[in-house]
């Protein structure tokens, strides 16, 4: 069966299919985050098939050919253990590699048990990166706070663009403007303090991303984006390694729930690790 193994470009249809995967599996993705991700890079998904069958897939992005993600992974657990999964993987790295400049890196949030194996592919752990569960609380706005759509959006890819390895314009004009979503910034003389996003979820609410200059600026954000899931179940992906995002969550009485390993081909990117209280999301980011 695996000598029948087709490794090809994605159809738009197929995405659907795998998100129908990933929710079965319990990776809890968005409800428009098929749309988002393929308006960020049609060219950035792969689907495996046997005899004409999709039986596996994932994600190849390109960010401005400066900086690649590989996300999204998944077989049909009936064709597990067969080696097509290894075949789909290396495949995927290989065709992102090709997709970038050569000095660009690529990143990837995997489970922790599969560490050795990502390793043996060229990948190197950074850090991890705890998902957390909560309910969403109301809240009398703070102040500080302006929908993201009053910040101009120069502005706000200015600031993304900081806290991510590269521009991702495409992407980040749908992910903020989302149905069912709310996204949030602080504005201080004109330029953009902190940003974050909630965006509704199979189950729940995610918030990601969640960047800001200061904790007391990333506490008002996850206030402001907690009230819009009042009552319902909310959730963040959180760098282990900052210690004030941490602290918010454990304030918050949030309880771990999952958690990846931050990894990279080629060199780590330089990031202000201590403004990244939540990831954007483990499959494109």
């Amino acid at each position: 069966m695996t000598e029948n193994l087709l490794i090809r470009a994605m159809r738009r249809p197929e995405l659907d299919v795998l998100v129908g995967w990933a929710a079965r599996e319990g990776w809890n993705p968005g409800r428009y985050d098929a749309d988002i991700f393929w308006k960020s890079d049609p060219e950035g998904f792969i689907a495996a098939e046997i005899d004409g069958e999709l039986i596996g897939g994932g994600s190849i992005v390109s960010y401005q050919q400066q900086f690649g993600f590989m996300g999204f992974f998944i077989i049909r657990p009936e064709f597990r253990g067969r080696g097509l999964g290894t075949r789909l993987w290396f495949a995927r790295r290989d065709k992102l590699q090709a997709r970038l400049k050569s000095s660009a890196a690529i990143g990837m949030d995997g489970v922790f048990e599969m560490q050795p194996f990502y390793a043996r592919g060229g990948f190197e752990f950074a850090h991890r990166e705890i998902r957390f569960e909560g309910i969403g609380r109301a809240c009398s706005m703070p102040e500080s706070l302006t929908p993201l759509a009053d910040a101009p959006f120069n502005a706000v890819l200015e600031y993304d663009t900081a806290h991510f390895p590269a521009e991702r314009p495409h992407f980040l004009k749908a992910w903020i403007t989302q149905p069912e979503s709310r996204a949030l910034g602080v504005m201080d003389g004109g330029q953009l303090r902190g940003y974050g996003v909630i965006r509704r979820c199979e189950n729940g609410f995610k918030i990601g991303p969640l960047f800001a200059d200061k904790p007391g600026i990333a506490l008002d954000l996850f206030n402001g984006l907690s009230d819009h899931a009042a009552s319902e179940a909310i959730f963040i992906d959180v760098p282990e390694i900052n210690d004030a995002a941490l602290q918010i969550v454990m304030d918050k009485k949030m309880k771990e729930v999952f958690g990846c390993a931050r990894m990279y081909f080629g060199h780590k990117p330089v990031l202000p690790d201590a403004h990244i209280y939540g990831v954007t999301t483990f499959e494109l980011g």
